[in-house]
Parts: C-alpha cells; sequence; structure tokens
C-alpha cells in the first residue's frame, strides 16, 4: 500500500512555516501533510523571537521522541522528509523503523561525518565562536542568514525569506552535533549505518549550499554500508541551503515525492 501521508519536519533557525509552500503542494496531490513543531516550537515565529526560551530548552531526544510517538499514531507509515537538522532527524527516524522512505534535503551529518567544508565553517561561527553559546538560542543577523540560508536569492526574496522564517537555533544542540565525533560513545545524531532494515533514504543538495554543502551530504550516504537498502545522493546545481522556500522549489518537492513513492517499502 502506497503511503497516504507525509511528515515534514524543518531545521535550525526556521519553523514549520519553512514548508509552507509544500504542504499546500503535496496536499493538492491529495496526501494528508503534517509538518510537527519541534517541542515548544508551537507557537509562530515572531513569538519564538520575542522569547526564544523554548529553544533553550528543547533536546535532540525530545525532539524524537515527539515525531516517533507523531508517527506511531498513524494507520501507514508514512513518507519522512527532513531540511538540515531534520534530514538527521529523518536518518534517526529511519534508523528506528519508522517511515515507508526518507528525503533528506540538505542535511546536517549524522555522527561519523567528518567533512568540514570551509563554508560551513563561516556558516556556522556565529554560533561556535563563542562556548557560551552551548547555553543560549543564537540568532543570525540578517548577513549571517544570507550567507548561510539564501545566498543565491535575490536581495529582496532573501531579505523576505528572513523576516518570514528566521528564528534563534539552539547552541546546545549544535555544539553538541559538531562535538560528536570526539565524544566517546554514541551522541544524540548517531545512526546505524549497517542496519539492513533500514527504508530508502535519498540525500538532496544544494550545489552552492554554504552551510551543508554537497560535500557532507555525500559522505553521509557513503557512510551507509548495509548490502539491500537504497540510499541515493541528487545534487540540484544554483540551489543554496533554504530549497524548501527557493525559486523553482516545485521541481524539488516533485522529485522528492516521486522517489519516495517509486521507493516506499
Amino acid at each position: 500500500m502506497k503511503p497516504d501521508t507525509i511528515v515534514l519536519i524543518h531545521g535550525f533557525w526556521v519553523t514549520p512555516r519553512s514548508w509552507e509552500h509544500w504542504i499546500t503542494r503535496y496536499e493538492a496531490r491529495g496526501f494528508r501533510v503534517l509538518a510537527p513543531a519541534y517541542p515548544g516550537f508551537e507557537v509562530e515565529v515572531e513569538a519564538l523571537n520575542a522569547d526564544p526560551s523554548p529553544i533553550e530548552r528543547v533536546t535532540v531526544p525530545q525532539i524524537i521522541e515527539s515525531l516517533e510517538t507523531l508517527i506511531r499514531g498513524l494507520e501507514n507509515p508514512p513518507i519522512i522528509m527532513g531540511h538540515s537538522a531534520g534530514g538527521v532527524f529523518t536518518q534517526i527516524l529511519l534508523d528506528h523503523g519508522f517511515g515507508a522512505a526518507g528525503v533528506a534535503i540538505n542535511s546536517a551529518p549524522t555522527e561519523g561525518v567528518q567533512v568540514i567544508p570551509l563554508s560551513q565553517i563561516k556558516a556556522t561561527f556565529p554560533v561556535l565562536k563563542n562556548p557560551a553559546n552551548r547555553h543560549k538560542a543564537v540568532g543570525f543577523t540578517y548577513d549571517q542568514w544570507r550567507y548561510a540560508f539564501t545566498n543565491t536569492f535575490p536581495e529582496e526574496e532573501a531579505r523576505a525569506t528572513y523576516e518570514r522564517y528566521h528564528i534563534p537555533a539552539s547552541g546546545h544542540i549544535f555544539w553538541g552535533s559538531a562535538l560528536a565525533n570526539i565524544h566517546p560513545g554514541k551522541d544524540d545524531n548517531w545512526v546505524n549505518y549497517h542496519n539492513d532494515q533500514r527504508k530508502p533514504l535519498l540525500f538532496i543538495a544544494g550545489e552552492h549550499d554554504n552551510l551543508m554543502p554537497p560535500k557532507i551530504q555525500r559522505s553521509n550516504a557513503k557512510h551507509y554500508k548495509a548490502a539491500g537498502t537504497l540510499t541515493e545522493v541528487v545534487e540540484y546545481p544554483g540551489r543554496a541551503h533554504l530549497m524548501p522556500a527557493e525559486k523553482g522549489w516545485e521541481e524539488i518537492a516533485d522529485h522528492a515525492l516521486d522517489w519516495a513513492l517509486k521507493h516506499a517499502g
């Protein structure tokens, strides 16, 4: 039975509002579309900017637990799509046995992916420059957003997305992810790359993504070693990090869904 539900997982510095175009398009194709917020993020962008305390409190285990609870309540396994940090959560959910297929769009890396392009260092410097940020919610200035999220956008569109979508991100989670490869044991972004029960997974990369460049997507995909599992990577030329809102997003949304429907198991 083909999936009838799509779960869209947002990343850091944005909320489910960043999926607004995809929600409308997928609903028009007859799918039930769920775009859950992280725990505590169930308010508007403006409210989180005014009071970022929910961002400071949230943890990865809380996020995963809330997503697993949501999916357990569905009648059939959904297609799971995640952007940026949501790509990590998509991978974790697939590893935990959830979903019929997964799509990770400009995904942050899971544990063990050690590629760190220079553009990523520059894009994440506002968070990682100060260890005190581990206990804060850290926002981007417009110029920082422009570099990390919308470097290929026309100026007017870049400013509009900043005003409509931007919120601070969890310094605690971001620092934990950055240090995952030097910590002993499993960190919050760990997945079993040898899980031969994992459902099909597509990585979508943007050629000019400064925050999570294609090198990260390709390296992440290559870590999956289990025989019999399907892992593919597609790169879109000329694209930035915020692909769900970039001009021409329709092509990406359609390809993601068509691929997932074709390979869902």
